[in-house]
């Protein structure tokens, strides 16, 4: 039944909205680990089974070339730089939330694939043509550094509540972050992640708070295994931090280590140097539409929540 049960909540939220493009696969399966084609049949049995009449009427069960379809077209679009391509999505995201929240089991995926909708309506938002950057500033002015989108993001975080989790984790979590040498007000990229939800999962294995994935995790010292360490606040809290002082250190500037906690350090490397660049917004247009939404997202969840701006002038 646990399978089962995991089988059709897999289906609802990665088919519809997958919470980043997907990592490379591991060179050998994690144990207990199970197929697109079970996690399929699983959905199916338990929809069939389990889903009241009323979500029935609204979100019919989609047959394996639709899956398959979904699939394909969703991670084309999550893996490419428009943010427009999203857009065609919003009918059946709205539709999953649906079925989630009307299925036993599903709060832990909720939280997030709302989050992944609030990407998708910022994308009806964005204008046509991206933001050019501002003139550069006289000789000797230090500003804050350009990141594309993020007044956009700003008005959209002002014009949302806390998550209910925040007044909790915040005090509680934020000298975890500083006592690791970060600034204490990263721990808003919690709201970002999961909205709070120490029990939060993503349908390609990140979990928790901060959202890691099960090989960073690891490599950051917290076990997967049960009870899985990355539900638990102060340790993930303390993983989330070092791995961000990491990324920091090696690309000494803040966005772009958010970026490559999105997206991986990999990536924004090769992303720069390939553009011969220095800063987030060189190389934003050239990254997945998620990162591209993620850093500025982050960015004014920090300002709006605690009046932080750790955007500086940019890497030199």
């Amino acid at each position: 039944m646990k399978r089962l049960r995991c089988g059709i909540l897999v289906l609802f939220a990665g088919t519809i909205l997958s919470a980043a493009p997907a990592p490379p696969p591991p060179a050998e399966e994690e144990e207990g680990m199970i197929s697109v084609d079970d996690v399929f049949e699983a959905g199916k049995s338990l929809y069939e089974e389990y889903a009241p009449d009323e979500v029935k009427a609204q979100f019919d069960f989609p047959d394996k070339a639709r899956w398959d379809s979904v699939i394909q077209r969703l991670q084309a679009a999550l893996e490419g730089n428009d943010p427009k391509a999203l857009l065609q999505f919003e009918p059946e995201v709205r539709a999953a939330l649906t079925a989630l929240r009307n299925l036993p089991g599903a709060e832990d995926y909720v939280d997030w694939l709302a989050e992944r909708l609030d990407y998708i309506e910022a994308a009806k938002q964005m204008p046509k043509t991206p933001p050019k950057p501002p003139p550069k500033p006289p000789p000797g002015k230090v500003v804050a550094q350009f990141i594309p989108n993020y007044d956009l993001w700003v008005k959209r975080t002002q014009q949302r509540a806390k998550p209910a989790g925040a007044a909790e984790f915040v005090p509680r979590l934020r000298p975890v972050f500083a006592t690791a040498g970060v600034p204490g007000d990263l721990v808003w990229l919690a709201e970002v992640e999961s909205s709070f939800n120490p029990e939060a999962k993503s349908p390609v294995g990140a979990r928790g708070l901060f959202q890691l994935m099960p090989a960073t995790a690891k490599e950051l010292g917290l076990s997967t295994m049960l009870p899985d360490e990355r539900t638990n606040p102060e340790k993930s809290a303390q993983a989330s931090a070092t791995y961000l002082k990491k990324l920091h250190a090696r690309f000494g500037d803040w966005p772009l280590a958010i970026a490559a906690y999105n997206a991986g350090g990999g990536r924004i490397s090769r992303a720069l140097q390939k553009q011969n660049a220095k800063t987030f917004a060189e190389i934003a247009p050239t990254l997945s539409v998620e990162t591209q939404m993620y850093v500025p997202k982050v960015l004014a969840t920090l300002q709006v929540r605690a009046g932080a701006t750790i955007a500086g002038p940019g890497k030199k």
